[in-house]
């Protein structure tokens, strides 16, 4: 998540295997049943930002069965696996949900956090399980101010790329940081670079997670600027829209600053910040 400073050439090669990832995911979902439409459905690059994918760093961790021990929140029934990402709340009139991943950063998470503060509106964060570790004060602040902490793995890998009990590690570990830190579980999973497939979807269900897409992409890895990125959130804006923007994996001095500018205007248009009930969607 810090390998900030990539070269043109690295960015090229990840984001072509971003691309592969998609694809493979997109052919998993397949043959589940009818297909849906998917975060790339324009045809754009898939979000979640250009990172390189890393091992995971050395811990106690210990993976657990898949049932039968653990946690509560390792118990959920599988009845209720999705078969494609959530894209955008349903019944939300004239409400919107913010969503921020990758990180926390303490270069840039602060300041997300004092404009959400300074206008009284909770957001989501999928962090980034070694992100999380390394800025718990962080992750416990979210927590402070109601935001909700969704999962985002551990490294941000290609999840179609991983074995099942490599995905379920990357997964798992960063539900115990988030427990850990927080004393609450996530009830949100969102998938790196927006890859899923029939493993991401079925082990987000076990560990008590629904899956969380995005509506608007405002594409703020590209680091286009925080104009770019105040009129990509003002041109999707809508009722039910999940708006994907990063707090972390690059320079996201552009996202802050641009939501200083967008979330007032989105509250003096009549726009509510919300929240999504796990239950309810």
């Amino acid at each position: 998540m810090k390998d900030d400073q990539l070269s043109p050439g690295r960015r090229v090669l990840l984001r072509a295997a971003a691309v592969l990832g998609l694809a493979t995911a997109a052919g998993c979902a397949g043959t589940e049943g009818p297909a849906t439409p998917g975060p790339t459905a324009t045809g754009r690059a898939p979000a979640g930002g250009p990172q390189a994918a890393r091992a995971l760093k050395p811990s106690a961790y210990r993976l657990r069965p898949i049932a039968g021990s653990g946690p509560q929140r390792h118990t959920r029934a599988l009845s209720h696996v999705r078969k494609a990402p959530i894209l955008r709340m349903p019944g939300r009139d004239r409400s919107m949900v913010l969503t921020f991943d990758d990180g926390p950063d303490p270069r840039y998470t602060p300041g997300i956090l004092r404009t959400l503060r300074r206008h009284d509106v909770r957001a989501m964060f999928f962090v980034c399980g070694e992100m999380a570790a390394e800025s718990p004060d962080l992750l416990r602040e979210m927590a402070d101010d109601g935001h909700v902490i969704g999962n985002h793995t551990w490294s941000h890998p290609l999840l179609p790329r991983l074995g099942r009990a490599t995905m379920r590690e990357e997964i798992e570990r960063t539900c115990d940081v988030i427990e850990d830190v927080t004393g609450t579980p996530p009830e949100w999973f969102r998938a790196p670079y927006g890859a899923w497939n029939r493993n991401a979807f079925q082990l987000g269900a076990q560990l008590g997670m629904e899956p969380l897409a995005w509506t608007v992409d405002t594409l703020d890895w590209t680091e286009p600027g925080a104009r770019t990125i105040v009129r990509r959130v003002r041109a999707g804006a809508g009722p039910g829209v999940v708006v994907l923007s990063h707090d972390a994996g690059g320079d996201r001095s552009g996202s802050v600053e641009a939501l200083r500018s967008y979330l007032p205007e989105l509250l003096d248009s009549g726009y509510r910040i919300t929240l999504p009930h796990p239950h309810l969607v």
